[in-house]
């Protein structure tokens, strides 16, 4: 029998065809009739005339409704069935739970799977039987997450692999959709080459490995990474089991650090430490390769249990010392580019991976202890003198100070003992001062030799390392390059001329100058200075001499050689009543015979400068003899 299908919201008939039966009201969905109603077969004994006249029971609509309903599905809001998907197009997905009416789903939710096709069994979450409309509405996500935690447990306790969806970026990897939960991809677990571009994963179905969940928080961690290291331990046990020192292999450049290049040698990694790029100094692997370049290196070494391979890329060409001018000889001169200084010293690039050391000692003819960098500066061009050659241990040594000519060497005609010159003060000891004539020859000025009247305590109360002082040669020593030197000596000798003025007894203006506990320093106006103890700065109304006051003072004692002059202030106004005061001490002591020892013992246990009180009692001693 032909009949039209009237669809409803929630109801559905066969209503025969018949032109007093027009189909009333909208269809709502007409999909798949032959498979959702095969097993729908009309009743023997429906009664047509009761249905054409409208005049059928409320109990026999029931009848058949729940006849209808028997063949249906059953159904209820919560449930997770399984359907069958019927049609599929970019926004949704329909599938068939068997029930009265078809659900569609979101194309999204099934984008973790772009296998999906017709005929496939997925399961569903009936969110509502019928909504406004009468569509029945179904999840495919929310089935999921109703079972994924179990299917991800399973997954991590059976180590199974599963597909995901890379949804996005985050901060150190990726957002996976496993089973409908977002689990973290982390950026080392993507591959086990390091990824520069991670959005070019972002939309992509990949194969991941469950490796961590975190039951408290709900966190999933997976790995791509973890898929194929199990293939690459193989690869490399296979690569290391074939490995020979010498070996020469293409890789590819994998990463570049600053202390050399990791090569993939196919699945086993290899090292080319920066030292091995090239013959020459590298600063910046950078210079040498580039990221993904297909290079070929040898093997230098390696180690099974550590899985650590050292490789080579500058032992596949000859070594520049190989290739080095054989007639190149020990005092030859040579150019070459400064690569590395060294507070001892200067490495220069004569050829392509040939170098030479120029030690600090070899770049002067200056015996001053010096860092490399106050002469040479990295990029320097420099011409210097071959030292020492040694082709077998591949060392050169080179001196630049050798293209000047040896200052000593005519030390003696261009400072000869006598000559005055202008040096430069290096630095103080407590002995004296270091001076420069030129580079190269160096002074020593004694404290001694630095002046004739003042007693100088320290080096630095006379002048200043940097500026310039006036010398004399004194002495040569050229064997051990030593030159004695004197400031002093630029002026005669002024005590010549003090002898002269300052005899004993000789009265003279002076100025005390500085006071001290044991005396004071008195500046004589005629040159030069002496010393008077505290009794002898006694004044005539018996205060102490102070500090700027100008006074006599008469001369006790004059040494040349020891440059000392003594002096008194209170001589100069009382020496008669000192002698009176000495004669009568002298006439109390009992009267005997002194023989020439015992006046000089006396002599000497007075001042030496009393010199007339001493030649009156020597008179007066001798008288009595007679």
């Amino acid at each position: 029998m032909c009949a039209h299908i009237y669809i409803r919201a929630h109801e559905i008939f066969f209503i025969p065809l018949h032109p007093l039966f027009p189909i009333q009201g909208e269809h709502k969905y007409l999909i798949n009739i032959m498979s959702n109603f095969k097993n729908v077969q009309p009743l023997d004994d429906f009664n047509w005339e009761e249905f054409e006249n409208g005049s059928i029971s409320n109990a026999s609509k029931e009848a058949q409704e729940e006849s209808y309903a028997a063949t249906l599905n059953k159904v209820s809001e919560g449930q997770v069935a399984e359907g069958t998907v019927i049609s599929i197009d970019k926004k949704e997905v329909i599938v068939n739970i068997g029930y009265k009416s078809d659900g569609i789903i979101p194309a999204t939710e099934f984008r973790y799977n772009p296998d999906l096709k017709i005929g496939d069994k997925v399961e569903v979450y009936v969110d509502t039987q019928e909504d406004k409309k009468g569509q029945l509405v179904l999840s495919h996500k929310k089935a999921r997450m109703s079972k994924s935690w179990d299917r991800v447990n399973e997954a991590l306790n059976n180590e199974e692999i599963v597909q995901g969806y890379i949804k996005c970026r985050t901060k150190g990897g990726m957002i996976v959709d496993v089973f409908g939960i977002e689990a973290f991809l982390p950026g080392s677990q993507i591959d086990v080459h390091p990824i520069r571009d991670y959005d070019i994963f972002v939309g992509k179905t990949m194969e991941f490995k469950i490796v961590k969940i975190n039951q408290e928080f709900r966190n999933v961690v997976v790995s791509h990474k973890a898929l194929i290291e199990a293939e690459l331990e193989a690869q490399k046990a296979e690569i290391m089991s074939k490995l020979e020192k010498g070996q020469v292999y293409e890789g590819t450049v994998k990463n570049i650090t600053s202390y050399g290049v990791f090569i993939d040698l196919g699945g086993v990694d290899g090292l080319v430490h920066i030292t091995d790029l090239s013959w020459g100094r590298v600063s910046d692997p950078h210079e040498v390769v580039e990221l993904d370049q297909k290079i070929k290196v040898v093997i230098l070494d390696f180690d099974d249990e550590k899985k650590r391979i050292a490789l080579g890329l500058k032992q596949l060409t000859p070594h520049p010392w190989d290739a080095l001018d054989p007639n190149i000889k020990v005092g030859d001169r040579i150019k070459g580019k400064v690569v590395v200084i060294a507070d001892y010293g200067a490495f220069v690039e004569v050829a392509p991976g040939v170098e030479g050391l120029i030690h600090v000692s070899e770049m002067s003819w200056s015996q001053h202890l010096r860092s490399a960098q106050d002469f040479l500066h990295v990029g320097d061009e420099v011409e210097a003198e071959i030292l020492t050659l040694d082709r077998d241990e591949r060392k050169m040594s080179l001196g630049i100070r050798q293209l000047k000519e040896d200052p000593w060497a005519t030390i003696e005609e261009k400072y000869p003992v006598g000559s005055k010159h202008t040096a430069k003060v290096r630095n103080f000891t407590n002995f004296g001062i270091f001076v420069e004539l030129e580079e190269g020859v160096d002074g020593l000025i004694h404290i001694s030799d630095l002046s004739w009247t003042k007693k100088v305590k320290h080096p630095s109360e006379f002048t200043k390392v940097g500026e310039t002082i006036e010398v004399v040669v004194l002495e040569i020593d050229k064997e051990n390059r030593r030159l004695s030197l004197g400031h002093k000596q630029l002026e005669d000798n002024p005590w010549d001329t003090y002898e002269t003025i300052y005899t004993a007894g000789s009265v003279h203006k002076g100025v005390v100058s500085e006071v001290m506990e044991k005396g004071a320093v008195i500046t004589l106006n005629e040159g030069g200075e002496g010393f008077a103890t505290p009794k002898h700065l006694v004044k005539e109304d018996g205060t102490q001499a102070q500090k700027g006051e100008e006074l006599d003072f008469q001369v006790i004692e004059f040494v040349k050689d020891s440059k000392r002059i003594i002096l008194s202030h209170s001589r100069t106004f009382e020496p008669e009543k000192e002698v009176e005061e000495k004669k009568a001490r002298t006439a109390k002591r009992p009267a005997a015979k002194k023989d020439e020892a015992s006046i000089n013992n006396v002599a000497a246990s007075q001042s030496l400068g009393d010199f007339d009180a001493l030649a009156n009692l020597k008179a007066q001693m001798e008288k009595g003899d007679e």
